[in-house]
């Protein structure tokens, strides 16, 4: 038994048993990434020492006790990098408190293990932008793992993390969760605590589990989810039993397929085989209505506005004064301002070109005579959009979709069209902007240059409608395994 390759639930039934203990899941996980992480490239920072401390204390009994978790490089762990895989906190900024997230895992007895690499401040839908050093998907080293939370995603999908944290903006956990064959769940904004996360767009982030099962992204969400009142956004709403609705059958639920979601851009073995699971849903009882959520070809645009506009915001406080790179420059004409000088370099020097772009982007539409053009626009076109699932959700239980249009596309790729990157997440960024749930569960694979690359099924529910996609995405998972 290799305990790096077990889900959660499978770890904590060996250390119920005697079969395992904490430290065993420790050292064999430190093993497969001394074996493997050189070539992917999923963590940018591990402390096995620290790790081992905590897993001789671990209490098993506790709903976590003893699991280790990965965690993406921009929430806060204390006494642990925060780098954000930008050069601007890379070696700089050591979190002094933890995010409530990694709070409430301690709680309930698990191990902050490993700091998972990700897109430069998570903007990025392929883990290129991050400032500190690539990762390659596990399934084909010649290929982007997603983004933003890519290293997440492959750390779990190499047997080199039990689980993970992500976020998602506009698709960060779901995205990576595609391509590289595991479950990424996003929840419903508020549903989970930002405290200890560093902003990107703070309307549109929110934290959540990759796992390699869906009964692991239910016990994750369990003990992440509930009220925070250091988070003004998160909800004040009991926390179901998610783990119980995993396995519950789905007769007479009504699955909804939005049309501009399996329209023209869709790769066609990535839909036979999102088609495929739908079928299966079909078959297990589950009854399919065709839905439109006419406003889809508006969410791009009014996520790019949105989003960067908030960036912009968040990322003024890295100015190299309080903390973080500061630059070594000092200007050579006297007539030049000092501290605008020195703000300046600071930033180019330590910001990577997407963070840049953005950052310019959102300045712009925040600007003086383009905010009502642009920013005050697309806040009422995201109204649209969320209208729209409020009707299809009149109609359905949950909304089946893909993922990503195609499977994981070749490192390099698409990395000098920014607009082609950004259309990739089609299928994502409305669900934050609505600000409703959504989990990717792996639906079978195809071939492409000698490698079966995993597709995933895309599932959306209503707000605080967890549960129901968690039980259909079990049904999806159990359809896979027979």
């Amino acid at each position: 038994m290799n305990p790096a390759e077990l889900s959660i639930s499978q770890l904590r039934a060996a250390y119920q048993s005697g079969d395992l203990n904490p430290a065993d899941a420790i050292n064999s996980l430190t093993e497969a990434i001394v074996a493997k992480d050189d070539a992917i490239g999923g963590y940018l920072s591990y402390d096995t020492e620290t790790a081992l401390a905590e897993a001789a204390a671990a209490d098993i009994s506790l709903p976590l006790g003893g699991v280790p978790i990965a965690i993406k490089d921009l929430i806060n762990v204390k006494g642990h990098p925060a780098s954000c895989a930008s050069k601007i906190l890379d070696g700089k900024y050591t979190a002094p408190y933890d995010a409530t997230v990694i709070r409430k895992l301690r709680e309930a007895g698990a191990i902050p293990f490993g700091r998972a690499n990700m897109d430069e401040f998570a903007m990025g839908s392929s883990n290129e932008n991050s400032g500190i050093k690539p990762c390659k998907n596990p399934h084909d080293l010649n290929r982007i793992p997603g983004g933003s939370s890519g290293g997440s995603a492959a750390v779990v999908a190499a047997n080199t993390a039990i689980a993970a944290l992500g976020s998602d903006t506009g698709g960060s956990i779901r995205q990576p969760a595609s391509h590289c064959g595991v479950v990424g769940l996003k929840p419903t904004y508020g549903r989970v605590s930002r405290y200890g996360l560093v902003a990107f767009a703070s309307s549109l982030d929110q934290i959540g589990p990759l796992t390699k099962s869906v009964e692991d992204a239910a016990l994750l969400l369990e003990v992440i989810a509930g009220s925070d009142a250091k988070d003004s956004t998160c909800l004040d709403e009991p926390v179901p039993k998610y783990s119980e609705f995993v396995g519950q059958d789905i007769k007479g639920l009504k699955v909804g397929l939005p049309k501009e979601y399996f329209a023209e851009g869709l790769h066609p073995l990535v839909k036979e085989r999102v088609e495929k699971a739908i079928q299966y849903l079909e078959s297990q009882g589950a009854e399919t209505v065709e839905i439109s959520l006419p406003n889809t070809e508006h969410a791009v645009a009014t996520y790019y506005i949105i989003a960067t506009a908030e960036a912009s915001a968040n990322l003024a406080r890295f100015d190299g004064v309080r903390y973080g790179h500061r630059t070594s420059e000092s200007p050579q004409d006297p007539e030049d301002n000092k501290l605008i000088y020195h703000y300046k370099h600071s930033r180019a020097e330590g910001f990577g070109d997407e963070v840049k772009r953005r950052i310019l982007l959102g300045t712009y539409v925040l600007s003086s005579g383009y905010a009502d053009e642009y920013y005050k626009r697309a806040q009422k076109v995201r109204t649209l959009i969320r209208d729209d699932f409020s009707n299809a959700f009149e109609q359905v239980d949950v909304i089946a979709s893909p993922v990503a249009p195609t499977p994981a596309f070749k490192v390099g790729e698409k990395s000098t069209d920014p607009l082609a990157m950004y259309l990739a997440d089609i299928y994502t960024i409305s669900t934050n902007l609505a600000g409703i749930c959504g989990i990717s569960v792996p639906c079978g694979t195809v071939s492409e240059d000698g490698s079966d690359l995993p597709v995933g099924l895309q599932l959306l529910g209503k707000p605080l409608g967890e549960a129901d996609i968690l039980k259909v995405g079990a049904v999806v998972e159990a359809g896979q395994k027979s």
